[in-house]
């Protein structure tokens, strides 16, 4: 029998049996491990209902549960979803924000559809598990009806801006709690060879600590009230796309220019510049060389060129070495832009004109603990007939290893004045 809502199917099963109830949840388990042609959003429809059935039952005492089983909250798994579900609400017990009913809950509460009842309990009690961990002092700015981004959307807002060029993508993502020092391990030297028998003397593994901060980064959108009609996942695929190109664009320009001063810090500005670690950038082959050797032992191994397209295609694409043969090899098979002296390059538009950064870039990192907030207002924009949208997030970047960066810069050769 196929029920169009979950409350059909309630009706249906609520004058039924605990046994009839069981029975016909392990079928459908059954029937969706063994069908591959069966009608998920009806099964997911119907056994919903079944799960509310069954709550009824107990509530009203007509069957009480086996003993040794408890006489309260009873569990219950949701073989479409793969989500254990608590029996006296219907809402998920693990991962909720990762849920697919707080996912739908969350995008109907932004473009102001209507939710069914367990969305409505996910939804609150998603609220109640971020009042409860504190997040509102990390957002201390936000009101109560700010949510967090689904799971799923915010993985996908990671992995986009992962493709859209630059340090990002090269770069550690952390989500630890702020001002909490992490050890970071730092390259140790070789094993060696043994002698059977003799004693081994035990190293000390070199770490140091980095402790982030927690910034605010804020964007405001507006879109027709239109939107209301949109589907889920349209505007889900509209939600991603402007926090990459807001949110992760400022944490991008952070990780180089970041002044850590209510932001960021950058590599420009997070490690001090001095004749160690820095060099002239003549527009010579022998600069790429030099950088090279000043690069402490041990970070080589991952190092890249970074750098901006203007400084690649002006300075460095037509450099040749002492047998005229060119440093840079693009690479047309792969999705890298090339290498120089076999390392790669990656091309950030955010590092200065003339600057060119070595690096291991393992040892540059940013932080994200809480994700992203997004906040809904009808309110603010009345007489234009839009939505407003907030999104906020917290977030830090940092170099976690200052001695695994060199820096090139300098006005190079072929530049007038």
């Amino acid at each position: 029998m196929k029920f169009e809502t979950i409350q059909e199917a309630f009706n249906y099963y609520r004058n039924q049996s605990l046994e009839v109830i069981e029975t016909r949840a392990a079928q459908i388990k059954g029937t969706i491990d063994n069908d591959p042609n069966a009608d998920i959003m009806a099964l997911n429809i119907e056994i919903e209902g079944l799960n509310e059935a069954k709550k009824n039952i107990q509530e009203k005492g007509n069957n009480q549960p086996p003993v040794g089983e408890g006489q309260g909250e009873q569990r219950s798994f949701n073989p479409i979803t793969g989500i254990n579900f608590n029996q006296q609400n219907g809402v998920p017990t693990e991962n909720i924000f990762g849920s697919t009913e707080y996912r739908n809950a969350f995008y109907k509460t932004m473009l102001g559809q209507k939710l069914t009842d367990i969305e409505t309990r996910t939804f609150n009690k998603a609220m109640e598990i971020q009042e409860s961990e504190r997040r509102a002092d990390a957002f201390n700015t936000t009101t109560n009806s700010a949510a967090v981004l689904p799971t799923t959307t915010l993985n996908e807002v990671i992995k986009k801006a992962r493709t859209m060029g630059g340090l990002i993508g090269h770069v550690r993502n952390f989500n630890i709690p702020t001002n909490i020092s992490v050890p970071i391990g730092t390259p140790t030297s070789k094993a060696k060879w043994h002698v059977e028998g003799a004693a081994v003397e035990s190293e000390s593994v070199t770490t140091t600590t980095v402790s982030f901060k927690g910034y605010e980064i804020i964007k405001i959108f507006s879109i027709s009230a239109a939107a209301k009609k949109m589907s889920i996942q349209a505007f889900e695929a509209y939600i991603t796309e402007e926090l990459t190109n807001c949110v992760m664009e400022a944490i991008a320009d952070a990780l180089v220019n970041g002044t850590g001063s209510g932001q960021g810090t950058g590599l420009n500005t997070g490690i001090t510049w001095d004749e160690t670690n820095s060099l002239d950038f003549t527009g010579e082959y022998t600069d790429f060389t030099k950088a090279l050797a000043k690069l402490k032992r041990g970070y080589g191994a991952g190092a890249k060129f970074a750098m901006s397209n203007t400084t690649l295609y002006n300075k460095v694409y037509s450099l040749v070495d002492a047998n005229k043969r060119p440093i840079f090899i693009a690479d047309p098979k792969n999705e890298s832009i090339g290498y120089i002296l076999g390392k790669e390059v990656v091309i950030d538009d955010n590092i200065p004109d003339d600057t060119i950064i070595l690096g291991n870039f393992q040892y540059m990192g940013y932080n994200m603990p809480q994700g992203v907030m997004i906040e809904v207002s009808r309110e603010s924009s009345f007489k234009s007939g839009l939505v407003d949208y907030r999104a906020m997030a917290i977030a830090d970047t940092k170099p976690l290893v200052n001695e695994a960066f060199v820096k090139l810069s300098g006005t190079g050769a072929g530049v007038e004045g």
